[in-house]
């Protein structure tokens, strides 16, 4: 009990890895930290999204960069070189970056008092509290080039509540990778943040204020050398007549840290449902996909307990291009990404597919879900199953509790990240 005492106290939603894990070393390394906020009608929805690349070094790849994603697949970027003035907290979900102060302000590497934000930061962004505040302007010197911009600029300010982590509800929350995603072995590591949460406040989008209330809102992040060679994802928490229905499907082609030059194909399906959460990783069942080049994506689950399948679709002229960090060219244009998804869940109990009705069966509300493949190349579709060494497999299912190991701990000795 000791040992679990400190980590007990924290939230039932906080997952593991809500922190900064930059630890100082001069390796390739970037993070990246994802929300996305869905508004009323198709493809009305925005995503802000946030990177850090080299912090520290001089390499050139070296920067930060905020994009905003926003309805009818429009865009835009603000990337600034070096990394000074980016801070980040190492166990708590905050990080900030001032690329201008206000005039008559010093720009500090440190979170300012949010009622004080508008008055000093001219271009910049925040989140702490779960309060976002941000202010940039299309800038894009020293990036790799990339899709025009479609505003010139952007504010924003919001609250989120998050309402599902990456666990069943109540209880202690799971790293999305297991218990290794403590370790440097995967590239990338990645954590579902909040499968679920609401969002309230405004986003100002090239002039034009999108107000909202209690909107569905989902978060995710990555880190590590650089994204995967090949991935393609699916995720929403609006479905018709299933409020609080959560799904994120993905499979990649992510690389092994411990064996140079070593990739694996994983996939991954984490499904919150009627109060429950269901869980399809290679590790403890078989995942396997389809997924066109860009259009549609089928990804296929089996547990000990049921089985699943996500269906998505999007038009073929939706989407656009944004940039993802890059093992070589840092923070580059890697994926292609979508608002407009028709996404279709459904689980039996395991035994019963094609032979009984599903268990859960949701379809997302007016075409809302997310959809994305990256990497590539994708000159044809990617029909997969996913196959994890076995060395990697075993340890997975060992019973290592990394947070209740070290959740007592105080915040400087504590893994970074944790």
């Amino acid at each position: 009990m000791l040992l679990n005492a400190a980590y007990d106290t924290i939230p039932r939603t906080t997952t593991p890895h809500s922190g900064y894990h930059f630890d100082g070393s001069d390796r390739r390394f970037f993070e990246g930290w994802y929300w996305r906020l869905t508004l009323p009608g198709r493809g009305q929805s925005f995503a802000v999204i946030y990177s850090v690349e080299d912090p520290g070094s001089q390499r050139p790849t070296s920067g930060v960069g905020a994009q905003i994603m926003g309805p009818n697949d429009s865009y835009l970027l603000q990337y600034e070189e070096g990394t000074a003035g980016f801070w980040a907290d190492p166990h708590e979900l905050a990080l900030g970056k001032v690329f201008a102060a206000s005039p008559g302000c010093a720009p500090a590497a440190a979170p300012c008092p949010p009622e004080r934000f508008e008055a000093l930061v001219s271009e910049g962004f925040q989140v702490q509290g779960g309060r976002h505040q941000g202010r940039i302007v299309s800038r894009e010197a020293g990036v790799v080039p990339g899709p025009a911009p479609s505003v010139a600029s952007a504010r924003w300010d919001f609250q989120i509540t998050p309402r599902l982590g990456w666990g069943s509800p109540g209880q202690r929350q799971l790293s999305t990778a297991g218990w290794l995603a403590a370790v440097p072995i995967f590239e990338p590591h990645w954590q579902v943040l909040m499968a679920h949460g609401s969002a309230s406040g405004w986003i100002e989008w090239g002039g034009e204020r999108y107000a909202f209330q209690g909107v569905p809102t989902y978060a995710e992040k990555n880190w590590g050398g650089g994204f995967p060679s090949r991935w393609c994802w699916v995720q929403c928490n609006s479905f018709d007549g299933h409020p609080g229905t959560s799904v994120t499907a993905v499979c990649a082609r992510r690389g092994v840290r411990l064996v140079p030059g070593l990739e694996e194909d994983v996939g991954l399906i984490g499904l919150h449902a009627a109060g429950d959460f269901h869980e399809f990783v290679p590790n403890k069942g078989d995942i396997e996909w389809e997924v066109e080049p860009w259009g549609t994506w089928r990804i296929h689950g089996e547990n000990a307990e049921h089985t699943a399948l996500v269906e998505a679709s999007c038009p073929l002229e939706a989407g656009t291009v944004l940039r993802a960090p890059t093992a070589d060219l840092g923070l580059a244009p890697f994926c292609r990404d979508s608002f407009s998804g028709r996404v279709r869940v459904r689980m039996w109990r395991r035994g019963e597919e094609g032979r009984a009705p599903p268990v859960v069966d949701c379809v997302s509300l007016e075409e809302t879900g997310a959809v994305e493949v990256g990497g590539g190349p994708w000159w044809s579709g990617w029909k997969a199953r996913a196959a994890m060494a076995g060395g990697v497999k075993a340890l997975l299912n060992l019973p290592v509790d990394v947070e209740g190991l070290t959740g007592w701990l105080p915040g400087g000795l504590r893994p970074k990240g944790l």
